[in-house]
């Protein structure tokens, strides 16, 4: 997983980022609110780490605006010194998954982290996937439209289920480069730009089938079911 780290005093940020890296979980940092919302709101990181007391903006201010303008739940953890009910109570009510006390401790955060990723992707261990017309066998590694099996190659098969996994979330260049090809993040290539071209026609993913990938101008792409993209239009008029 990709983890975004809201931490303002270095050394405590290196400690947390060493923890990530050794179990193979890449850890950007950040030390002010506005850096990590600038960072968070423009990539995609699957996780977030949190600080209550920085030096901008509360903690608790930053989930908010989390919240309040990404499209998809991404899990949120504080880690921070403030331990008491009422602040536990608090940041849970708006938005968080889960709290856990400085220092961090190497194992407990790990479990808790590879428990809010199994429960953000519950499907993860499921052999056949529905996603409407659409059947998908981790397995076989086949992918079937209204029965009838698809002729893939085995990078759109990767790709596709990274985006039906991952549907409703804005997926940056970047992040497809890293997880589907496991290519470094600074690469400059057409190759996601190419292969989303020939999934589009490849897998029939127009409001017929119920899904669109939609192109994010400057940032990446899409998947979306069509019912949730007319609802938010609806709400947006």
């Amino acid at each position: 997983m990709r983890i975004a780290l809201l931490e303002d005093e270095y050394e405590q940020a290196q400690h947390v980022q060493q923890i990530l890296s050794d179990q193979g979980h890449p850890c950007d940092s950040f030390p002010t609110g506005q850096s990590f919302l600038s960072a968070v709101l423009h990539r995609s990181y699957d996780l977030m780490i949190l600080d209550w007391q920085i030096p901008d903006m509360t903690g608790l201010d930053v989930l908010r605006d989390i919240r309040a303008q990404l499209n998809w739940p991404v899990p949120v953890v504080f880690l921070t010194q403030r331990d008491s009910e009422q602040d536990i109570v608090q940041a849970l009510d708006a938005g968080a998954d889960d709290y856990l006390s400085k220092p961090a401790r190497p194992a407990e955060l790990i479990a808790r982290i590879n428990a809010l990723a199994r429960r953000s992707n519950p499907d993860s261990d499921k052999e056949e996937l529905h996603y409407g017309p659409f059947v998908v066998n981790t397995s076989r590694r086949t992918i079937a439209l209204n029965g009838e099996r698809l002729t893939l190659t085995d990078k759109d098969f990767d790709l596709t289920l990274f985006l039906f996994q991952n549907q409703g979330r804005l997926l940056t260049r970047e992040m497809l480069l890293e997880r589907v090809w496991g290519l470094t993040r600074d690469i400059n290539t057409r190759t996601v730009d190419t292969h989303m071209s020939r999934l589009r026609r490849r897998l029939g993913l127009n409001p017929d089938n119920g899904f669109r990938i939609k192109t994010i101008y400057q940032r990446g792409y899409r998947l979306e079911a069509m019912a949730d993209a007319a609802a938010e239009e609806v709400t947006s008029a």
